[in-house]
């Protein structure tokens, strides 16, 4: 379990240090404030270390070896021009410092870097094991129609796309769960199922595809969007890429989906935490933001713990606001929005009464 991250000087955050619960961890902000910096920092990191004790021939973490991991997964998920690049702008040449606390302290690390750094990171303290877990990342859009052929090309061209985008292909790519663990995946497949009316496949040729009882399989692309991203998360589920102890970072879960589907993928969250994943999401939608809520007082969610981050913009950077509930949160941004479009709502239907 990831327990704690503390920043200094990271693109717009100044200084903050964020506890996460063992469950879910939802974070809010307004655009710009810094929301997928967090998760995509924090999945390449843990990323990172995966990578390298999937080598059947990797001996313990080296500082030689972890600065050239580091750097390379942060510059290949976020995309900078130059590591430097991520250290917060200011005036004068600043440092960018960051740090990692697990429940097995055998993974806790910390490393920082200048911005006139290029590709080196400075490891102030090196993990003593490797991540066992490969973290899972959803990225805002679907990634099944561009799936065939993505991660050759991926790995044999340049393309102006985030390293995340492979690595989730990969696992989409991987074989279906076959074992004791199935009987599991059927539990929380049951409902994406059932919203997309069909089954995900992936036949022989590299596609996916939409198999509907009594009407054959349906090509991925001529799936509603909104369906599709349901059916990544299947997919992820199926392969046991998301069972037991696992990690999911996902970047605005709610983006294309009507709400009935944001009420079927707050569910799958929850029963995802519930089976040992722990999940860190960014959202916008305070629809979500409520159904989580209200799902987690039924009395097979309320014992989930919890974890609320705000993120208000300052003149002199982002903080964060944390807490155990969203009632723990000074500046929330969704909620400020909605109730003056509430306001503005109901002026309009005055004045329109008026006239």
């Amino acid at each position: 379990m990831l327990k704690k991250i503390f920043i200094k000087n990271l693109t717009v955050f100044p200084v903050a240090e964020l506890v996460f619960s063992s469950g879910l961890n939802v974070i809010t902000g307004e655009n710009g404030s810094g929301k997928s910096h967090i998760l995509k920092t924090a999945y390449s990191v843990m990323a990172a270390s995966a990578e390298g004790g999937r080598n059947p021939k990797a001996g313990d973490p080296t500082k030689a070896l972890m600065q050239k991991k580091y750097a390379e997964k942060l510059i290949n998920v976020l995309r900078p021009d130059t590591l430097g690049r991520l250290v917060r702008r200011k005036q004068g040449r600043e440092r960018c410092e960051l740090g990692f606390e697990f429940s097995d302290s055998t993974l806790n690390t910390g490393f920082g870097f200048a911005t006139s750094s290029k590709t080196d990171v400075q490891i102030d303290q090196l993990p003593q094991s490797w991540q066992k877990t490969v973290p899972v990342f959803l990225p805002t859009r679907e990634l099944l129609t561009i799936y065939p052929g993505f991660v050759p090309m991926y790995e044999n061209y340049y393309l102006e796309f985030e390293e995340s985008w492979r690595d989730t292909c990969l696992l989409l790519g991987a074989p279906a769960l076959k074992g004791p663990r199935e009987k599991k995946m059927v539990s929380l497949l049951q409902p994406l199922e059932e919203a997309m009316g069909g089954k995900i496949i992936l036949d022989n040729t590299g596609r996916f595809y939409l198999a509907i009882q009594g009407q054959g399989n349906m090509e991925i692309s001529l799936v509603a969007e909104g369906l599709r991203k349901l059916a990544m998360l299947a997919r992820l589920i199926g392969t046991g890429s998301l069972l037991d102890k696992g990690y999911l970072f996902w970047d605005e879960p709610e983006a294309n989906l009507n709400p009935r589907l944001v009420k079927i993928v707050a569910g799958v969250i929850l029963h995802l935490c519930k089976n040992g994943i722990q999940v860190f999401i960014a959202i916008h939608s305070l629809f979500l933001l409520r159904e989580l809520e209200i799902l987690s007082q039924d009395k097979q969610f309320n014992k989930i713990k919890q974890r609320y981050f705000a993120l208000p913009v300052k003149a002199d950077g982002v903080e964060v606001e944390q807490g155990d509930s969203v009632k723990d949160l000074a500046s929330l941004i969704l909620l400020d929005e909605e109730l003056e479009q509430s306001d503005r709502f109901n002026a309009a239907l005055k004045k329109t009464a008026v006239s």
